[in-house]
């Protein structure tokens, strides 16, 4: 099998294995040294390929039987002939690695846990697991493996292998860097820039399991502006069809009898639209006919073919008939992964061996499995080409549950799929954030205070549930949801992490989301939730021009403490805090200090949380404006309406005061804020806050520098947006 080694630039490095090998397999142990500064960081060992048949599945009878299942109505068949459709290998792809680097990245999984060495890794798509193979390390360089089969990634000492289901060549890339950004930079520079988001997608998304009418989504919004609640998106998540016919893309006209009315009057409340829609459609349904008829859905299934250019374009013409047509300014694609139903069932949850192999069997009855992991990719790549052809005042703001290499570029915010209300999955969760950002995926968020809510209350169930089994799945800690003062204060932590994520969103099902079903003023749970949503409009000016900086640079808004602080050997077991963007560093608090589930009050618990501030810097209480130098760890003040966050000195922060929505004002920082201590620069980005002009020149580069001799802010402008910048500057001194 013919080997090719390109250097496409000093730092990267791309090795092929061209179709072409022997009909018993082929195997290369010639070693391949990969250095950076004339020293080999990493070497291929081996590669080998063995013969496999890949086949595809005809129905032996034409009707398809379908059931209700966690990702809604399945079509599918029990009589499937096996034809074979081309041949194809397996590969094994092995290095030798140094003994002390970090493995890092590799997508978002169920784990929280950061580091995969000595670890077994199965790279698949599933809720809550999007798997991307691009492997990060504190060793100075970074492997990314261009395939969309499944594979299985195993480290044992100072030995990692990708063993990949299948493929017809192998192509992989070596990245190396001084620093993790620069080899983010790298990945970026292979697969695509991430999409710049409106300036809207930054504020606060209120969703839930889900709003039923179209009368309710507007009163929802009037009830957000008449309490002074910040918002900018209401989300209508799935049903909003007609009974019976999932995935329609028409909405129920009993329940939504004027789509564009309501979507109209939430428009005039500063307040953005997104709709949920599905990749499987009823069979009963106008949408499923057509795909049928034009023989554009997978082969046994419900499912549109994605992989195909004009399903795709049928699909968006589809979305476009009712949903776009009437307004809408984002799309939900949920269940981007539609072959994980064998996983998602059952009482107890499969080994991960075991989830990984029945995913694998339901996905090659209908798909090509040298693309296993690809289908919520070319979703939403049709998404994105469609939308920018026939919409331009829209910039496109696809929420998807699945994503793969290269799906930044789609205009995606990935989330982490239906996780429990626990303080163990909140955990969790602040490492799979941190785990995304390392991944090169800017924009990932989550469904705060947990998906599933209930435990084994099932009559509290949301979701439409009436089956009332258990399920591996759905078991969060609160029964009762927000009338039990240990979810409500759960809640509110998971609020206060989601107030320094890169997309705020609150979402779940079994209990209801808005701020005022935590009480009312007042109320600390709800003066708590107020205060983080306030604060997080006051951030909006930081937080566009962290996202102008992801589109034009690939840098993580999430980030690791090793990004930025990796001569610091401390941060390298710290995986439960975090940088947002330069400035702040972020410490969410994960336990119980004032009721435990069932609303038993905790006494005398200490309201502190133990944070690393890293060395090399000092740090400023957010809060506080409290000065400490770094390299210690600290008991930091955590009261139930704030979580520990820190400001690095040598900051400069531009922040709004009073925004309702986050385009009231334009995006113009009100006042400017410099933590002395260094010097220190940022780029406050402008522009109209959504649409394209930017790609023509229409924006602003704001150029913030401060010089700690001088004590001084200059400001320069480049650009042809209009700015009139304030001249309120804070000087926040030690």
């Amino acid at each position: 099998m013919p080997k090719t080694i390109e250097n496409i630039s000093e730092n990267i490095t791309c090795v092929t294995y061209s179709s072409g090998a022997a009909p018993g397999g082929f195997t290369d142990r010639e070693p391949v040294d990969f250095a950076r500064n004339k020293k080999v960081v990493i070497s291929q060992t081996e590669v080998s390929f063995t013969p496999v048949t890949v086949y595809r599945y005809e129905a032996e009878k034409s009707a398809l039987r379908k059931k209700q299942t966690a990702n809604g109505e399945v079509a599918f068949t029990d009589s499937l002939a096996k034809v074979p459709a081309y041949e194809a290998f397996s590969a094994t792809l092995e290095f030798c690695i140094g003994n002390d680097e970090l493995l890092l990245g590799m997508g978002q999984y169920e784990d929280g846990i950061c580091d995969h060495r000595n670890r077994t890794v199965y790279l698949y798509e599933s809720n809550m697991r999007i798997a991307i193979p691009f492997l990060v390390t504190t060793g100075h360089y970074g492997i990314l493996i261009d395939s969309r089969a499944g594979m299985i990634f195993t480290s044992e000492g100072n030995r990692i292998r990708f063993a990949i289901d299948c493929a017809t060549e192998l192509r992989y890339y070596i990245f190396t860097g001084e620093t993790i950004s620069d080899l983010i930079r790298c990945y970026h520079r292979i697969t695509g820039m991430p999409s710049m988001l409106p300036r809207w997608a930054f504020g606060y998304i209120q969703s839930k399991e889900r709003y039923k009418t179209g009368a309710e989504l507007e009163e929802t919004v009037s009830a957000f502006r008449s309490r002074n609640i910040p918002i900018d998106c209401i989300v209508q998540d799935w049903f909003s069809w007609e009974e019976g016919l999932w995935g329609e893309k028409k909405f129920d006209k009993k329940r939504y009898p004027d789509l564009s009315a309501t979507v109209k009057k939430i428009h005039e409340e500063h307040v953005h639209f997104m709709v949920s829609i599905w990749p499987n459609m009823s069979t009963d349904s106008e949408n499923y006919a057509q795909f049928a008829k034009e023989g554009l859905l997978l082969p046994n299934s419900n499912l549109y073919d994605a992989f195909c250019e004009d399903a795709r374009t049928l699909y968006w013409k589809q979305t476009c008939e009712e949903i776009m047509s009437s307004k809408t300014d984002a799309l939900w694609c949920d269940n981007a992964e539609p072959f994980s139903d064998a996983d998602w069932s059952g009482e107890e949850k499969k080994s991960e061996e075991e989830r990984y192999r029945v995913v694998k069997e339901m996905s090659v009855h209908s798909m090509d499995p040298e693309k296993l992991n690809a289908y919520g990719l070319y979703h939403a790549g049709g998404i994105y080409e469609n939308w920018r052809r026939d919409i331009a005042g829209k910039r496109v703001v696809n929420l998807t549950r699945s994503g793969y290499t290269g799906i930044q570029k789609y205009g995606t915010i990935l989330w982490s799929g239906d996780i429990c209300a626990t303080y163990d999955t909140l955990r969790k969760q602040i490492v799979e954030g941190i785990r995304m950002g390392l991944t090169g995926m800017p924009y990932w968020t989550l469904d705060i205070g947990g998906f599933f809510v209930v435990d084994d209350k099932y009559e509290n169930r949301g979701c439409n549930d009436h089956s009332h089994r258990p399920l591996w799945f759905w078991h969060g800690d609160y029964n009762d949801g927000v009338l039990d003062a240990g979810y409500r204060e759960l809640y509110v932590r998971w609020l206060e992490f989601g107030t320094f994520l890169p997309i705020f969103r609150s979402h779940g099902t079994d209990t209801p989301r808005e701020p005022w079903q935590f009480g009312s003023m007042g109320d600390p749970f709800y003066e708590a939730i107020m205060e983080q949503i306030r604060l997080r409009y006051r951030l909006i000016p930081y937080l566009y021009s962290l996202g102008a900086l992801a589109h034009r640079e690939g840098e993580a808004m999430m980030r690791s403490l090793l990004m930025d602080f990796y001569e610091d050997e401390n941060v390298r077991t710290v995986s439960d805090e975090y940088l947002f963007g330069p400035a702040f560093l972020v410490a969410p608090v994960y336990t119980p200090m004032y009721y435990q589930k069932g609303s038993v009050q905790i006494k005398d618990a200490e309201k502190k949380r133990r944070v690393y501030l890293p060395k090399g810097c000092g740090w400023y209480d957010f809060y506080s404006g409290k000065y400490q130098e770094g390299g210690c760890w600290i008991d930091a003040d955590a009261p139930l309406d704030r979580i520990p966050v820190f400001v690095r000195e040598g900051s400069i922060i531009p922040m709004s005061s009073g925004l309702s929505y986050a385009d009231e004002g334009g995006g113009l920082p009100d006042v400017i804020r410099v933590y002395e201590g260094c010097d220190g620069e940022f780029t406050l980005y402008l522009d109209e806050g959504d649409g394209y002009a930017f790609e023509d020149g229409v924006y602003c580069d704001v150029r913030l520098s401060y010089s700690e001799r001088k004590h001084k802010l200059s400001v320069s402008k480049t650009g042809s947006y209009p700015v009139d910048l304030t001249d309120n500057i804070e000087y926040i001194k030690k």
